[in-house]
């Protein structure tokens, strides 16, 4: 008993000294607007549907009764950004249909969250280095809070990032949140037909890399020449490099 004891005697010395802490560096108004703010927040999460292959299914099976997302206030599955808060990505995202995840991404209201959820959504999975048509990691395009792999992950997975989600929301600050805006931007704006090239890009390359939305800070590359914004579609861009070598032999004869 006395183990037991002394167990919760250093745990309630742990919850003093985290609020005793949050209360010194915020005030005590400021502290509890975060804890009431972000305890409102991180139990009504609003999923957003966007599930594009079998990851979707377990998506799905995740709000059925065996596993009652509900426990946690998200069984509230929009469909529509702008009632959304969290963007679950379940399943492969093909470079056409990025723009279009990056737009509904920018409808969504701040604060935002995003869960890749299978290992296509998180690096490509088996299609990373077998088709040119799939991004290699929606964090390419969009910034990612929580990452679950597998393929396809379970739906306890799928819950077990659900409750990181919601303590990571926990410890965020209303004060932060202007930063926070800034962090979660999209970080590549695509038009219709656009994709992103290293310079001096050959045919083949283009062939494996040449629709590869690279998610880095993507306007400083563009000043250092280090990328070049290319408007076209893969499979025209290949054909017509055979075209070019057809023409090329008919002018040599070769």
């Amino acid at each position: 008993m006395s183990n037991v004891a002394e167990a919760d005697q250093t745990q309630e010395n742990k919850i003093f000294t985290t609020l005793q802490n949050l209360l010194e560096s915020n005030g005590i108004i400021c502290s509890s607007v975060d804890l009431l703010y972000n305890w409102a927040r991180s139990n009504s999460i609003w999923p957003m549907t966007f599930a594009t292959s079998c990851c979707g299914i377990e998506m799905m099976s995740t709000s059925a009764s065996n596993f009652d997302i509900s426990r946690f206030g998200s069984e509230v599955f929009r469909a529509t950004p702008r009632q959304s808060d969290l963007v679950i990505t379940a399943g492969t995202i093909t470079h056409k249909m990025a723009p279009a995840l990056v737009r509904l991404y920018e409808q969504m209201p701040e604060p935002k969250y995003v869960i890749a959820m299978g290992a296509c959504t998180v690096t490509g999975g088996m299609y990373e280095d077998r088709t040119y048509s799939v991004v290699r990691g929606v964090d390419r395009l969009i910034p990612v809070d929580v990452y679950v792999p597998g393929c396809p992950p379970r739906p306890e997975a799928l819950l077990d990032a659900l409750m990181l989600l919601q303590k990571k929301m926990r410890k965020e600050s209303i004060k932060d949140r202007r930063q926070r805006a800034e962090l979660h931007k999209p970080k590549v704006r695509l038009g219709p037909g656009e994709v992103l090239l290293p310079l001096g890009t050959t045919d083949e390359e283009f062939v494996r890399w040449g629709v590869q939305a690279e998610g880095y800070n993507v306007t400083e590359m563009q000043k250092n020449g280090e990328l070049e914004l290319v408007r076209g579609n893969c499979k025209f861009r290949h054909e017509r490099a055979d075209e070019r070598e057809r023409a090329r032999k008919q002018r040599t004869g070769a």
